[in-house]
């Protein structure tokens, strides 16, 4: 939850910063404290309700027990208090297709940060030159090259401002330091890319 229910300051953004399928972990904090410590409002939803897995393989049982359309329904609820004030949303790998989807369907949105993942994008999505960042293992077994390239086109068509960073030989999730997939350099030059944009924003 947020550390505070005050707007961001002026030059700062409200950010909605969705976890992995690996549930609320502590690099999905610590990702949350980088951000704060630049100055932004940070709400760190929890919607696996307390439960972790150690992998991916693991995460997605808990995301199927609970359903596509409750996490969307508990996503959405956890970001509608803060709508106003134009959000920024953010999400690392199944957390990055939740943000996608809330993003694309706020008018409000004022940008998207995506790390590891992404999502289908509907026919006839329309927005208004929305900033988008995405941050990508390459190669990742979840964001094949081809997918990325149609994502990409299809996010430009509907107007989005995009730019896609890969790492190559990272894992899927390489800023989780918890995780296998870690990788050190890729983590901290995507945090220090991602907090630029954030910054511009």
């Amino acid at each position: 939850m947020p550390a505070s229910t005050e707007p961001a300051t002026s030059g700062s953004s409200t950010i909605v910063l969705f976890h992995s399928v690996c549930g609320l972990r502590p690099a999905v904090h610590a990702g949350a404290d980088r951000l704060r410590a630049a100055g932004h409002e940070v709400i760190v939803p929890d919607l696996f309700d307390g439960r972790t897995a150690e992998s991916v393989a693991d995460g997605i049982v808990i995301k199927d027990e609970i359903g596509k359309d409750e996490l969307l329904r508990r996503a959405v609820t956890a970001a509608a208090p803060y709508s106003d004030r134009g959000l920024v949303y953010a999400g690392f790998s199944f957390g990055g297709s939740v943000a996608q989807n809330l993003a694309l369907a706020d008018e409000k949105a004022r940008g998207l940060l995506l790390l590891h993942g992404t999502s289908d994008i509907a026919e006839g999505t329309e927005v208004d030159e929305l900033p988008v960042q995405l941050h990508v293992a390459d190669p990742d077994p979840f964001e094949p090259h081809d997918w990325l390239t149609a994502w990409y086109l299809q996010m430009r068509r509907s107007g989005a401002d995009v730019e896609v960073f890969r790492y190559a030989g990272a894992g899927h999730l390489f800023t989780d330091p918890g995780l296998a997939d870690y990788d050190e350099e890729a983590a901290e030059s995507a945090w220090k890319v991602a907090l630029g944009f954030v910054a511009d924003l």
